[in-house]
């Protein structure tokens, strides 16, 4: 048996969809644990290509059943979409895709709510998909969410929402200075949706228990990436939910003792979306050629990602707070046509030099990175098909990452295939 979480070591988009489809051929089980359709997993494969939002990775290759875990905040509608879409490329889901009864539902009145928050923070706004996600989990802590469970009971559903709707009235219009909304269309609507969803609906923490019990490999699959933890991220420019390593255990109901493999993403440089702040940020025409080189442009909004010099201070405080012991390194490709590839191995902050990743936004703000330079291979990695294939510089810059993180890099890739890929 091997469970493996799959996390994101950067500020997410670091290519964890195609890693989770990589290895989910051997996998029995395949868990998404936390976020919400504001994460988009990009898969291409046999000449196709298909941005997963909701459904686990692992769809597409082996038959491991599909699991949205109790961590996850669902669109219904944008779950039926996908649905739809991901059948039509021939994948068979009615026995292999199942939703947690404990997972919470994301309602218009959690989108109209993202939304007007981000326009009265004006210039301090976080920078959200507008999705509903941080209100939806806004409901869930504040124990009035409706939860999949709660689409089997339709008088209990009705009661619940029209209550929740005459709460967010209040903070319309005495707040937010907008027009109430009616709780009727919202319920209509979201009984109609319940007829096709909850065949899908199971135990799913159940599910799980017995899969361990019976030696399944379980591969866990995260949304966004560390420094977005709304716990050990770069508060308050953050998602709403745990995309840490520990997220996967409250995320799935898997107990921490039954992980053994806990595999970062990191790209071969960085990149984020929305505001917060960004160390190794590139502004400059470098910065553009990363950007051009790599489509950095968001799968869900579209939106152009800011891009960066990889930063190694960062992504050993993902190391350790994730306690990673694999490493995958994406889009090694993109570095080809660079003389000289730059390294973050220290932060200068008020004059002091330090190599641990700050939490005060006020620090974060001040840094000024100090870099190693070394020098770039500038040709096409893709004959290689192994390590010792790859040009002299590449293996140099990837000894030197695996060295300072102190963690064994198993996977490289080169291209957004599967076939992309290099074991190392």
């Amino acid at each position: 048996m091997s469970i493996r979480v799959v996390v994101g070591a950067q500020w997410g988009d670091e290519g964890k969809g195609k890693i989770v489809d990589l290895l989910s051929r051997e996998a029995d089980y395949v868990v998404r644990y936390q976020g919400g359709a504001n994460a988009g997993h990009t898969l291409k494969f046999d000449d196709k290509k298909i941005v997963l939002h909701l459904i686990p990775s692992g769809i597409f290759n082996g038959d491991a059943t599909c699991v949205i875990g109790n961590g996850v905040v669902v669109d219904p509608h944008a779950l039926l979409e996908e649905i739809e879409e991901v059948e039509a490329l021939g994948a068979n889901l009615q026995d292999r895709l199942k939703i947690s009864n404990a997972a919470h539902v994301i309602l218009p009145y959690h989108q109209l709510l993202d939304q007007v928050k981000e326009e009265a923070r004006g210039d301090d706004a976080i920078g959200t998909t507008g999705r509903g996600i941080g209100p939806a989990y806004v409901s869930k802590v504040s124990r009035v969410g409706i939860r999949m469970s709660d689409l089997f009971h339709p008088k209990q559903l009705r009661q619940k929402v029209e209550t929740n709707i005459a709460d967010i009235n209040e903070a319309l219009k005495h707040i937010y200075k907008h027009d109430p909304i009616e709780a009727d269309p919202i319920i209509d609507d979201l009984l109609e949706v319940a007829d096709k969803l909850c065949p899908y609906i199971t135990n799913t923490a159940a599910l799980l228990h017995n899969a361990i019990e019976d030696d399944k490999d379980i591969l866990l699959e995260g949304a966004q990436g560390s420094l977005l933890d709304v716990d050990h991220g770069t508060y308050p420019f953050v998602t709403s939910s745990c995309p840490t390593a520990g997220g996967a255990c409250t995320g799935s109901a898997i107990p921490p003792t039954a992980i053994d493999k806990v595999m970062g993403i990191s790209k071969a440089y960085c990149t984020r979306v929305g505001n917060g702040p960004f160390p190794t940020e590139l502004t400059n025409e470098q910065g553009e050629e990363l950007r051009e080189a790599g489509q950095e442009f968001g799968a869900t909004t579209g939106r152009p990602r800011r891009c960066g010099w990889i930063d190694l201070v960062a992504l050993k405080y993902a190391m350790r707070v994730n306690g990673m012991n694999e490493l995958t390194l994406t889009k090694l490709d993109i570095l080809n046509d660079f003389d000289e590839i730059k390294l973050c191995t220290e932060y200068k902050i008020d004059g002091e030099t330090t190599s641990t990743f700050p939490l005060d936004l006020p620090d974060i703000d001040s840094i000024e990175p100090k870099y190693k330079t070394m020098p770039g291979w500038q040709q096409s990695l893709e004959s290689c098909e192994s390590f010792d294939e790859l040009p002299a510089e590449a293996k140099d810059y990837l000894e030197f990452v695996q060295d300072y993180l102190g963690v064994e890099l198993t996977l490289l890739s080169k291209g957004p295939k599967r076939t992309e890929t290099i074991e190392v």
